[in-house]
């Protein structure tokens, strides 16, 4: 039986250390960053041998939006946009529909190539004035309507490519003021105000395989515990949102979370997070994650199991080719001019 976390790993291969803890802990999966990554044949070789250390086809996922967060990138795959360039491309919501699924999916054919099978993608975030950075040009628009349909859009490019999409971050990280990553971010919006901005592409995207939570406090829900980390924040996911696909917690090493790992992996278990990410790689903090996690049971095993099979076995069709010439015209250029700040391996977007 698998255990509810999801792990990294230090570098570009395995050590004895973390084969022996993988195929104790046996992890429901793994998650590339780009520490991780250096050529085609040298990332398969990992997922392969990530796989081999459990004993059994486990998802790897990777963060590969485009812009500041895409862990395969150049030389030896492309630059893909940031999500705000779709729309920007176009100025079209229709036409950038048709390039975010075919941004999607050309991703997908890349991921899939070398043994990933889920992406941390996409962002159904929609920031609002004044908010921080750290989402800015993730976000696919400056309203949820254009959130929610180029978000679908690149979701089920890579869906049609088998790679599973997650939405990300449940339920909404546009309107904080602060990252994550360094501290907890409040939102001091009340329910109508989220309801109408915040939550519209994630009730709009319900019928995803997988989400992931934000390490923010919304204090229309509960004063006191990030959303990660709230009972009643992962009930307002499940019921307001309707979202019964398998929920991530996003990273527990953010500092926006607080208390040793092993109590933050509990805490996210116990408030109705299905699994854990922890992503650095760090064997000695991955012990103590896997103090706090148990093994993957109940519903949450359901909705993991009924996430894996909505993976594809055979992909949509791709003429590769044609498809990236396609995709580079219909950009029309925009892509270098709208690349911002690098978020890079010092922290985990997630």
């Amino acid at each position: 039986m698998t255990s509810a976390a999801i792990y990294g790993c230090a570098g570009t291969g395995l050590t004895k250390e973390e084969r022996a803890f993988f195929a104790d802990e046996q992890p429901w999966g793994f998650i590339l960053f780009r520490r991780n990554v250096e050529s085609p044949e040298q990332v398969l070789r990992l997922t392969d041998a990530l796989r081999e250390s459990v004993g059994w086809d486990a998802p790897v996922l990777v963060d590969q939006e485009g812009g500041r967060v895409q862990r395969l990138g150049p030389p030896h795959w492309p630059k893909y946009p940031p999500g705000e360039a779709y729309l920007q491309a176009t100025n079209d919501v229709f036409t950038a529909r048709e390039l975010a699924r075919l941004g999607g999916r050309l991703m997908a054919h890349d991921l899939r190539a070398v043994g990933i099978n889920v992406d941390c993608a996409p962002v159904l975030d929609t920031p609002t004035p004044g908010a921080h950075d750290i989402i800015g040009d993730r976000a696919f628009g400056r309203d949820p309507a254009s959130v929610a349909q180029l978000g679908r859009a690149m979701a089920e490019g890579l869906l049609a490519g088998g790679v599973l999409p997650v939405i990300k971050h449940m339920p909404g990280h546009g309107r904080a003021f602060a990252d994550s990553h360094k501290e907890l971010p409040t939102v001091h919006a009340d329910l109508e105000h989220l309801e109408a901005w915040d939550f519209a592409p994630f009730k709009a995207l319900s019928d995803m395989p997988i989400g992931m939570t934000a390490h923010i406090v919304f204090t229309a829900i509960d004063k006191k515990r990030p959303a990660t980390q709230s009972r009643k924040a992962i009930r307002l996911i499940r019921e307001t949102l309707g979202f019964g696909g398998l929920l991530l917690s996003d990273d527990l090493v953010m500092n926006a979370l607080s208390g040793t790992l092993t109590e933050r992996a509990e805490k996210s278990l116990k408030a109705g997070c299905d699994l854990v990410i922890h992503w650095n790689g760090d064997l000695n903090e991955m012990r103590q994650v896997a103090e706090g996690v148990g093994k993957l049971k109940g519903g949450a095993a359901r909705r993991a199991a009924t996430a894996l099979a909505r993976m594809v076995r055979e992909p949509e069709p791709l003429d590769e080719r044609e498809a990236r010439a396609r995709f580079d015209a219909m950009l029309s250029g925009r892509m270098s001019a709208a690349q911002g700040p690098d978020v890079g391996e010092a922290q985990a977007p997630s």
